[in-house]
């Protein structure tokens, strides 16, 4: 069974009432990525890994690759973690034109035409069309959504992109799944204030019909039955401190919307930080395909300023060995706040504070910066040179402590730190039905239950 085969059934199991469900992993960290694999493996699922026009594009977005570029690496880090790559589902998370909306719409939609395709000819088959932000020649009002009508048109004209993409160059493979709509907030968390509002059953209903007629009125008709999902706003997110849990009263209307459609579920983004029962009720509801991002790269921040804790510990007597990836972190942030000024606001001392601590994790941008990769390799050095001690461990990250004791892992810092991003993983994973080893998060994540 091929990997869009198993996760067209687990959609099928969901619609039909079983509780199962797929978590996806929104991220282009590689050591996330890493964890991601070993999870799969424990589980024995398939992994579904997206990526971002901001991340992944034609131009290279901020990680520097293609989609080209995006698919080998992910290939190679499989070989790396012995995980079989034809378990891997690559999808491709708001394609459309949100990186271009400064262009006039002509020419930011022929840009989103190539990403799509450049996506599909990589072998990514889970494809988002995302189309509702405005452009800079589209009128209205810019506080109200871009209509419907114009947002289905678009996203129609980039599944014809994907289409013919596939149709050129990738028709020994199975045809791409999409999925339409968008959530509020914006994607990876927008800082709001109060509980986003749950998306009107009404308001998807009309989504879902208003994106059907323009799909049948471009010919698409064949791409519309392979339209497996509907990306509403289940009323969660977060802010710098806050998380906006999941109300299973306040979204059961639009959780039963949903059953008026033979072959869809609904996709909820910004699921970052819920607790393990809300993230099962989410999926008993039908928000079958659940998007992580931020929590996985700020749980990997978290292991690294832990680790930085216990090598401050080992060399109190040799300061000028040390890694200095905290400061490091913030010299490179403090140089380079296009990726955190919009987002993060107050007095300077406050802004400090959330550069390294806000749920938003607007430090995930600068992990590849070449200094911070420096930075860790000699943190890892240092602490493989000394090793490290467990009652440290105990100290610093108890979590990992006891799953040391318990022998699941060593003291290795490169394991620790894959550990802690697996702490979060196995919460989806639970979540989902997937088979993760729950004696290991009843034992370890008691206050995320």
């Amino acid at each position: 069974m091929t990997a869009i085969d198993s996760f067209r059934e687990i959609l099928q199991m969901n619609r039909m009432g079983q509780g199962s469900g797929i978590y996806s992993v929104c991220s282009a960290h590689e050591t996330v990525l890493k964890a991601g694999m070993l999870q799969a493996k424990e589980d024995d699922s398939i992994m579904l890994i997206e990526s971002t026009p901001n991340q992944v594009n034609q131009d290279g977005g901020y990680t520097g690759m293609g989609p080209q570029d995006f698919v080998d690496h992910v290939n190679a880090l499989a070989r790396e973690m012995r995980f079989d790559s034809k378990k891997i589902l690559l999808g491709g998370d708001h394609l459309g034109p949100h990186t271009w909306q400064h262009l006039p719409s002509r020419d930011a939609m022929d840009r989103a035409k190539v990403l799509v395709r450049e996506y599909v000819k990589a072998g990514y088959q889970k494809i988002h069309l995302d189309a509702s932000m405005f452009l800079a020649d589209d009128t209205g009002d810019r506080a109200k959504p871009l209509s419907d009508e114009i947002v289905a048109a678009r996203a129609a004209e980039l599944c014809s992109s994907a289409e013919q993409a596939w149709e050129e160059i990738r028709r020994d493979y199975p045809k791409p799944v999409y999925v339409i709509g968008t959530e509020v907030p914006q994607p990876g968390g927008a800082g709001q204030k109060g509980n986003p509002r749950v998306t009107l059953p009404e308001d998807a209903a009309k989504t879902i019909a208003v994106a059907k007629k323009a799909f049948c009125d471009q010919g698409l008709q064949s791409a519309w039955e392979r339209v497996c999902a509907v990306v509403v706003q289940p009323g969660v997110g977060f802010s710098d401190d806050r998380v906006f849990d999941y109300n299973h009263n306040a979204a059961m209307k639009l959780s039963s919307e949903i059953n008026n459609y033979k072959n869809l579920v609904y996709e909820a983004h910004s699921t970052d930080y819920q607790t393990r029962q809300p993230l099962k009720q989410m999926v008993r509801d039908h928000f079958c395909i659940l998007k992580v991002g931020p929590w996985l790269t700020f749980a990997c921040r978290e292991a690294l300023f832990g680790l930085v804790e216990i090598e401050k510990e080992l060399f109190e007597d040799q300061p000028g060995q040390k890694s200095f990836l905290r400061e490091r972190l913030e010299k490179a942030m403090a140089a380079n706040p296009s990726y955190w000024q919009s987002h993060y606001s107050g007095t300077s001392s406050e802004e400090k504070f959330k550069r390294k601590f806000s749920y938003l994790d607007r430090s995930r941008y600068f992990w590849p910066d070449e200094s911070l990769r420096d930075a860790r390799q000699k943190l890892f050095s240092n602490l493989r040179k000394f090793g490290v001690p467990p009652a440290l461990i105990s100290q610093y990250m108890p979590n990992q402590y006891y799953q040391v004791r318990q022998g699941h892992i060593g003291c290795d810092p490169e394991e620790l730190v894959l550990s802690k991003i697996r702490d979060v993983l196995r919460i989806y994973s639970t979540a989902c039905g997937l088979g993760a080893r729950e004696g290991i998060n009843n034992q370890n994540n008691v206050a995320l239950n």
